[in-house]
């Protein structure tokens, strides 16, 4: 599988808002509601604050990504991100060459390190993927997540260099 990567533009909502809601209507690995609205997500995922990019196999948009400083000022050098990969493409190693390639569009940009501020503890795929691509577990909140299904749920803080 040969993948590409590039900016999204609002002509993708309509691709974009396939990978995400039927994550976001699952509601166990991202704090929106499960009855966000295409609306708010697309204003959420492609807000002017963020670099969004899109990630393509043979032309099917198959997983979507952002970049934003984590903080303003004297903690914009941190980027965030978020990523998600279409439910029909899991396991196929685009989440692996999304992170890779987005640490280093996030270095070409400027920024030094990468954090994320809220991983669900026990969305296991994503907090393992990250830990094998040199992230450290740097803090942990209790109860800080409503996991449908398992009720309050721990979230990591996680961080790692450029």
């Amino acid at each position: 599988m040969t993948l590409s990567f590039r900016k999204a533009v609002q002509l993708d909502s309509f691709e974009l808002w396939n990978i995400i809601e039927p994550i976001v209507r699952e509601g166990s690995t991202y704090v929106f509601s499960p009855d966000s609205s295409k609306e708010k997500m697309m204003d959420y995922w492609l807000a002017q604050d963020k670099a969004t990019y899109v990630t393509e196999s043979d032309g099917e948009i198959v997983g979507t990504f952002f970049l934003k400083a984590n903080q303003p000022d004297r903690g914009s050098h941190i980027v965030n991100a978020g990523y998600m990969v279409s439910p029909k493409a899991s396991g196929k190693g685009i989440g692996k060459a999304m992170a890779e390639f987005s640490f280093a569009e996030a270095k070409r940009l400027g920024f030094q390190a990468m954090q994320f501020n809220y991983v669900v503890k026990n969305n296991t795929v994503a907090v393992n993927l990250w830990l094998k691509l040199g992230f450290e577990i740097v803090g942990e909140v209790p109860d800080a997540f409503l996991h449908p299904i398992l009720g309050p749920t721990n979230i990591l803080v996680m961080y790692r260099k450029l």
